[in-house]
């Protein structure tokens, strides 16, 4: 479950980062950042969905949280172009980058997490 979940978490991490960088350019690496948003927004969502208001078969999660969206998530990708930001003389783009991702995926998560422990 992990593995197809995986396959298909980096395919769409590939796709969504593909059509970002098509649209916008620049030295903020904002199709990392905004998947790592969006993938902080759904583990928040989906952990809360399935541990607090259904209990769906365990390989569930193992398909979606830990396949998927580990996947879909780009921690290395982040630090990767942290560092590269950092060498290359843009160190305050290097920090921006840091502290936006780690703000803005906390946030995610936790409105992740208020959306899925809403009652239908």
């Amino acid at each position: 479950m992990v593995m197809i979940g995986a396959a298909a978490g980096g395919a769409s991490r590939l796709y969504v980062g593909t059509v970002i960088n098509q649209y916008f350019s620049g030295r903020f690496p904002l199709a990392t950042f905004l998947i790592n948003v969006t993938g902080s927004f759904f583990i928040g969502l989906l952990m809360t969905i399935l541990t607090q208001r259904f209990a769906p078969h365990p390989y569930l999660r193992f398909l979606l949280v830990v396949g998927f969206l580990g996947g879909y998530t780009t921690f290395s990708s982040f630090e990767w172009e942290m560092l590269f930001a950092a060498r290359n003389g843009s160190g305050w783009i290097a920090l921006a980058y840091a502290v936006s991702s780690v703000i803005a995926g906390f946030i995610a998560v936790w409105l992740g997490a208020i959306a899925g422990g809403r009652s239908s």
